[in-house]
């Protein structure tokens, strides 16, 4: 409800509590003062009681009414005395019709609706008889006059009568219409406290999600730099005590130290969730291409790097997926293959980016090789779960003494 109508219902709030006063007094002051003219001293006498009945009544009234309902019994038998006794004076006086005339205000309020318009008539009654001479008519024009009269005020009784059950349809249709938004209201409340609810689940649930995500991403960088690292440096270690010759030896140790360093510098960028080193400065191309030979100098075997297509900026993520799923298949290749000869091949076609990595070595049967589960490792596995984050894939082609190819196709996505 706004301020406005809330005002507007206070003003008539008032009128409905004290009108009926100011009008039972206005009439009984031009009442007393045309007393003479149109009353003898016996109706007076009775005008005079009936005024004092009428204010008894309003006090009444006044201390029943508050708490009451619309058109309750109690307000039935108010309108219905007051009525009554504004006819009754009206019939003494007609000038008391000023006080009469108030039953054609709050008679939707105090009456059952099938019961307004003949309040309303019998109102109508009063004010006709008042405005055509007084009641009863004296003489047959009077009768006349007071039909025209009644007649005017019964045709404004239909039309109001009209208008207040129109009001009362829209009211009650308004009040419907609360309880259902009210209704409505309360079952929004009860969806949004269980999407509340679940909003809480989901937020743990991600939670939950990021923390093991982060945990495999760790241990997949643990894998491919720590890992592949310490590998690479115990091989160059167990090399430095096999040789004799003290330069072949010492280049065995600067490679070690290299690797140590690498992978404390790959390592620390892991845990900040960097980009591999290898490209910070250099395109993948050129990371891969450092990336054989550096694998070839310190495995002894014999490894080239092709680049086929036209070179694009990769996104950085396309990027450091290829480069470290090419150093898994050479740490694969230097630990399991026994190979002699490896090939590295990076393809750029128009939407894909395709990387192969081919070895001479004793290969394996792909179908033999265990589940990630139960292997606890993050070779083969882990360069397909790299490849399906960027909606690519990962094929691998062997069979033992036949050597290994493991090709990873990803989306080319420019680095904008």
């Amino acid at each position: 409800m706004t301020n406005q109508a809330a005002s507007a219902e206070e003003r008539w709030g008032k009128f409905y509590r004290w009108g009926p006063y100011g009008l039972l007094a206005l009439a009984t002051t031009v009442g007393a003062a045309t007393a003479t003219a149109f009353m003898s001293r016996g109706e007076t006498y009775a005008a005079g009681a009936l005024v004092v009945a009428a204010f008894i009544l309003q006090l009444w009234w006044g201390r029943t009414k508050p708490g009451l309902p619309e058109h309750s019994p109690a307000g039935c038998r108010y309108y219905a005395v007051r009525t009554a006794i504004a006819f009754a004076l009206t019939w003494l006086n007609p000038l008391f019709s000023i006080y009469a005339v108030i039953g054609y205000f709050d008679a939707v309020h105090l009456l059952p609706p099938r019961r307004v318009r003949a309040g309303l008539l019998v109102t109508a009654v009063t004010m006709a008889g008042s405005q055509s001479g007084g009641l009863p008519p004296a003489s047959a024009t009077g009768w006349i006059l007071f039909g025209v009269i009644f007649a005017l005020h019964a045709s404004l009784v239909m039309i109001f009568g009209s208008l207040s059950e129109k009001e009362v349809q829209e009211a009650r249709a308004k009040a419907a219409a609360m309880a259902e938004l009210e209704r409505t209201n309360a079952r929004l409340e009860q969806a949004l406290a269980e999407n509340a609810g679940l909003h809480t689940q989901l937020l743990l649930q991600a939670r939950e999600a990021g923390v093991a995500d982060e945990r495999r991403r760790l241990a997949a960088e643990i894998h491919d730099t720590i890992a592949q690292g310490l590998t690479g440096i115990i091989t160059q270690l167990q090399a430095v005590t096999a040789a004799e010759d003290p330069d072949v030896a010492r280049g065995h140790l600067e490679r070690a130290q290299a690797l140590a360093r690498q992978s404390l510098g790959e390592a620390r960028r892991s845990v900040h969730d960097l980009g591999p080193g290898a490209l910070e400065h250099d395109a993948l191309h050129e990371a891969l291409k450092k990336t054989v030979d550096e694998w070839s100098a310190r495995t002894n075997v014999r490894a080239e790097f092709t680049v086929t297509g036209t070179v694009e900026p990769l996104h950085d993520e396309i990027a450091a997926t290829l480069l470290r799923i090419a150093q898994e298949a050479l740490a694969n290749a230097a630990q399991h293959a026994c190979a002699t000869r490896v090939g590295v091949t990076l393809s750029y076609m128009d939407d894909d980016v395709t990387l192969d990595v081919r070895d001479d070595g004793r290969g394996f049967d792909p179908v033999s090789l265990p589940p990630r589960s139960e292997s606890g490792g993050f070779g083969l596995g882990g360069m397909r779960t790299r490849a399906e984050r960027l909606a690519g894939t990962v094929d691998i082609e062997s069979e033992p003494g036949s050597g290994t190819a493991v090709s990873a196709h990803v989306p080319l996505v420019r680095n904008d």
